[in-house]
């Protein structure tokens, strides 16, 4: 690797087990995720972080995406692993394919392709997200290196896909964005990118500056302190934010979930004081990998069923303690930009999409605007 450059992740996917029965059987599966950062060479990462048996690659591809299922002529790239096509990626494990050669701009949407030669069942513990993206799943047969894969079945999810990385200036930065389904973009518009992680990515390119690349970590009904659903923010802080190449920065928004405890077990009921142990674990930990720490404030959530006065006071004790006790490098203060002035419990009608929890995707790209840019700097 030339002494000027070094890897950093350009896009990312948190794994987590499926919330669905999926099975797949001689089927190839084609991603499409949109960089944030750009570059002349890129890898891949495929998680296997929740299967029961290893996990067997026949073929993988990378190209520039064109439209639905079709990529961009003459950009697709044979991925291999140790310089083979194929590959096992074991129980529990991370695999990077070797680097290719692929000229991709800042904001980039390729065309991630894998052909899953044997059957994958449905008791097979599935690595996979929700995208809020549209992704395709073919018919059977390996189509890996299809112009344009014919396709058996729509999905909004991630599968086994948890990473890729372009080798980028040594100056480079990398954000990680460790969150729930607000950072997911959960019921935001498919197909449009209206997750915070992306406009803040967008803004990042816009400014001109050294790279930043965006990894969105963000895991739908994730918890700071407990597990279920996937694990603890806690418990994957290592994974998801320390193991990302090239990582220098994360922006934390957790805790609303630990707050509704929508299982109402008792012994889940949190409160800020507990909170706020978690999120200093939290800074500590990155302060002692040498990566900034920026904590987002908890948005408000009033109109949620879960809602209730004590869980309200603890919300605005934690934020109150980001804003004000300097344990952080920066807070990007997302509850200001969202509560409305004359209820603020709760979102304003125009970020809310109408759930009273998650936000509109004006709402989202609001939450992508109150970052302050110099934090970056």
């Amino acid at each position: 690797m030339p002494s000027d450059k070094r890897w950093v992740g350009s896009w990312a996917a948190a794994p987590a087990p499926a919330e669905v029965v999926v099975g797949f059987s001689n089927q190839t599966i084609r991603l499409n995720p949109r960089l944030s950062i750009g570059g002349e060479r890129l890898r891949v990462r495929i998680s296997n972080a929740y299967g029961n048996r290893p996990l067997l690659i026949g073929a993988a591809t990378i190209a520039l995406r064109d439209k639905g299922p079709a990529i961009v002529a003459r950009s697709s790239r044979k991925l291999t692993f140790g310089g083979r096509d194929a590959a096992v990626v074991a129980v529990g494990a991370v695999q990077y394919s070797d680097a290719v050669d692929l000229s991709v701009p800042p904001l980039a949407d390729l065309a991630v392709s894998f052909h899953l030669p044997g059957d994958v069942p449905t008791n097979f513990a599935i690595t996979g997200r929700y995208a809020r993206q549209t992704n395709y799943i073919s018919p059977p047969g390996n189509f890996a290196a299809a112009a344009a894969m014919p396709v058996g079945n729509l999905t909004d999810k991630w599968f086994f896909l948890c990473g890729v990385d372009v080798l980028a200036p040594s100056d480079a930065l990398g954000v990680v964005a460790l969150g729930d389904s607000l950072t997911d973009g959960n019921i935001s518009t498919i197909d449009a990118f209206c997750r915070w992680p992306d406009q803040l990515a967008r803004r990042l390119v816009a400014c001109a500056g050294r790279p930043v690349g965006v990894m969105n970590n963000g895991l739908g009904g994730n918890r700071l302190l407990h597990d279920i659903p996937g694990d603890s923010g806690l418990r994957r802080f290592d994974r998801d934010v320390l193991a990302q190449p090239g990582v220098t920065h994360v922006i934390v928004l957790l805790g609303a979930n630990d707050l509704r405890n929508r299982w109402a077990k008792p012994e889940e009921e949190v409160t800020a004081e507990s909170m706020i142990a978690g999120l200093r674990q939290m800074a500590l930990r990155a302060h002692t990998a040498g990566i900034k720490i920026i904590a987002a404030t908890l948005t408000p959530f009033g109109n949620d069923t879960a809602w209730n006065r004590t869980r309200e006071t603890h919300r605005v004790a934690v934020n109150a303690w980001i804003r004000e006790s300097g344990v952080f490098d920066g807070v990007a203060d997302f509850d200001a930009a969202l509560r409305d002035p004359e209820i603020p419990t709760r979102m304003r009608a125009a970020d809310d999409c109408g759930d009273g929890l998650h936000a509109s995707d004006g709402g989202y790209c609001k939450m992508g605007d109150a970052i302050d840019l110099a934090l970056f700097a």
